[in-house]
């Protein structure tokens, strides 16, 4: 077990400003979804887990938790994990428990988010050694792969659904990458929630109870608190709408009213129009049989593909060619 340093927390305080900054001055606005994950966020994300309406996180588990040493099998030995954007790890334990049965456990959770990190490292500490990296996704997979001993494959996972945060465009560039990165043996196993009745999608992300409208205006709350923002959450409201040209679930905060808000921390004054929004996160859905196709593009092969039927979500193991 590794202790992040305070630098790296400072880091992300300075990127946080800066990426706030960045994306209110765009036209349209937008805020990046990785700074979601505060205190707060990540407690109201794990609540949206527990819902009716939001079915993923729960079909992410089942895939792994029934499969795990099929996955783990197909990975091969002596084998060393790493996981892209890793949050608290809770679904990985089904991973990290199948290769504690055959041989030591080696995990290297990369996250930008200190937070994360540290509870990641609480959650899975039993296992092994657990290596958490603050870093970006390919910035720490190079570190990982600096430290390969020997014959060590790597397992690197990138679990629910993620990847459908990407714009579409990117994705395989950034799976060629992740190829790039790899060596041949190495694997990705890739989670990627699939296309459904688009009420159903649309309650996953607006469900009734309102918890996603909070989860997401606590954004706003997080620069208040964090940034010296002067945002008025009662005058914001959550948006989800399906895009069905690009297959994708969209969540915005729309501003109520005529506003200006300024952010000390950021050394930053914007204006809202009524009706104005801002674009917090998309998330795409796929076929299934896309991912064999992505897969190909970036120099991969599907290897192998588990579906949880219940809520239609893959979990697809790609192998380095």
């Amino acid at each position: 077990m590794t202790d992040l340093p305070a630098a790296a927390r400072a880091r992300d305080e300075s990127d946080f400003a800066g990426a706030v900054r960045a994306g209110l001055s765009k036209h349209p606005k937008e805020l990046p979804s990785r700074y979601f994950y505060d205190e707060i966020g990540s407690a109201l994300f794990d609540a949206i887990t527990a819902l009716p309406e939001y079915g993923l996180t729960r079909a992410d588990a089942r895939v792994l938790r029934h499969h795990a040493r099929e996955i783990v099998a197909c990975a091969g030995e002596p084998l060393t994990v790493a996981e892209l954007g890793s949050g608290s790890g809770a679904k990985t334990r089904w991973v990290l428990q199948a290769v504690a049965e055959r041989e030591p456990v080696t995990y290297y959770p990369i996250d930008v988010s200190c937070k994360a990190l540290d509870g990641c490292v609480r959650e899975l500490d039993e296992f092994g050694t657990i290596v958490p990296l603050h870093a970006s996704y390919l910035d720490g997979l190079r570190e990982v792969v600096s430290r390969r001993r020997g014959r060590q494959r790597l397992l690197v996972l990138f679990l629910g659904s993620t990847i459908g945060n990407f714009d579409r465009p990117a994705i395989v560039p950034f799976l060629r990458e992740v190829r790039e990165t790899l060596r041949r043996g190495d694997s990705l196993l890739l989670g990627t929630d699939l296309l459904k009745p688009i009420h159903t999608m649309v309650r996953a992300y607006a469900d009734p109870t309102g918890v996603t409208s909070a989860f997401n205006l606590n954004l706003l709350g997080r620069i208040n608190r964090e940034l010296g923002g002067d945002f008025d959450l009662r005058h914001f409201a959550h948006v989800a709408r399906y895009n069905p040209r690009e297959r994708r679930i969209e969540m915005h905060l729309k501003s109520t009213r005529r506003q200006k808000v300024t952010i000390r921390g950021s050394d930053f004054t914007c204006e809202f129009a009524t009706g104005e929004t801002i674009w917090t996160e998309a998330c795409h859905k796929f076929r299934a049989e896309e991912i064999a196709e992505f897969a190909e593009a970036a120099g991969f092969i599907c290897d192998a593909q588990w579906i949880d039927e219940e809520w239609p979500f893959a979990e697809s193991l790609l192998l380095a060619e």
